[in-house]
């Protein structure tokens, strides 16, 4: 049995894999969880075990009944106690006028935003409680804060997905679990999963954005760390996450800042 877990929900090569990387590093068993692409997987876990951590991969489907919490009980049981995870799954599903995004696009947004994280928590929060210890980081995006035209699933669930995240806090932080809330307010250097929207058009993406245009999902896993290893007396529930040259989500002026993706 290991020591401690970190378990990732959502490990693709950006922010998920990167955290899963450096919390192996730092002597975590880290566990990554992905619904497909089992080769990526894989790659992700042998770059871990190469550089001398532990790692396992999962393919699994966060929407789908039981499988969080299978998985949690399965870890829980055959590796080690979760010490840390963090919920990584997006909800995005593109730009669409209210009368193009279906009902069903409509619930499945909540199904990954909102939903998934909640039976994450329900399956494992009460464990750290009794353990009286843990670390619940849940990755965010600017629509938890501020709607926009286009993106009602994805601002209505995300915007749930920052609710569900104050109340964990408000219940299990007095029982030492630290339960945090990170916005990403920018596009993500994330080969398989923006990349992917942005298709053929990638790189020439990423020069317009110039240098350090795109949040570096390894400086992201940084951050990680440090919240969840901050004393409690000196918690962090919020923060929000962006390069230099985007103005932050409270302060967007489209005559100043670098347009969002």
């Amino acid at each position: 049995m290991a020591d401690k877990v970190f378990l990732v929900i959502g490990a693709g090569a950006g922010i998920g894999g990167h955290a899963a990387k450096r919390f192996a590093a730092g002597g975590y068993h880290a566990v990554l969880a992905r619904r497909s692409d089992e080769e990526g997987l894989q790659r992700l876990v042998d770059a871990i075990t190469d550089a001398g951590g532990k790692a396992s991969g999962r393919l699994i489907d966060a929407s789908l009944p039981d499988t969080i919490e299978d998985l949690v009980e399965d870890v829980e049981r055959g590796i080690g106690p979760i010490e840390g995870a963090l919920f990584n799954l997006g909800a995005q599903i593109g730009n669409r006028p209210l009368a193009e995004t279906t009902p069903r696009m409509f619930e499945l947004g909540w199904r990954l935003a909102t939903f998934a994280p909640y039976r994450l928590a329900r399956a494992l929060l009460p464990r750290m409680a009794e353990r009286g210890r843990g670390a619940f980081l849940v990755t965010s995006a600017t629509a938890a804060m501020r709607g926009n035209a286009g993106q009602a699933s994805h601002a209505a669930a995300m915007g749930g997905r920052r609710m569900l995240c104050q109340s964990l806090n408000a219940e299990f932080a007095p029982q030492g679990v630290h339960v945090a809330h990170v916005l990403i307010d920018a596009a993500v250097d994330a080969p398989d999963t923006l990349g992917k929207m942005v298709g053929d058009r990638w790189e020439a993406f990423k020069d317009q954005m110039g240098e350090d245009g795109l949040v570096d999902p390894a400086a992201v896993a940084e951050t990680y760390w440090h919240i969840a290893h901050q004393p409690r007396s000196a918690w962090t529930f919020e923060t929000d996450i962006r390069p230099y040259r985007d103005a932050p989500w409270w302060n967007d002026n489209p005559t100043t800042a670098i347009e969002k993706t």
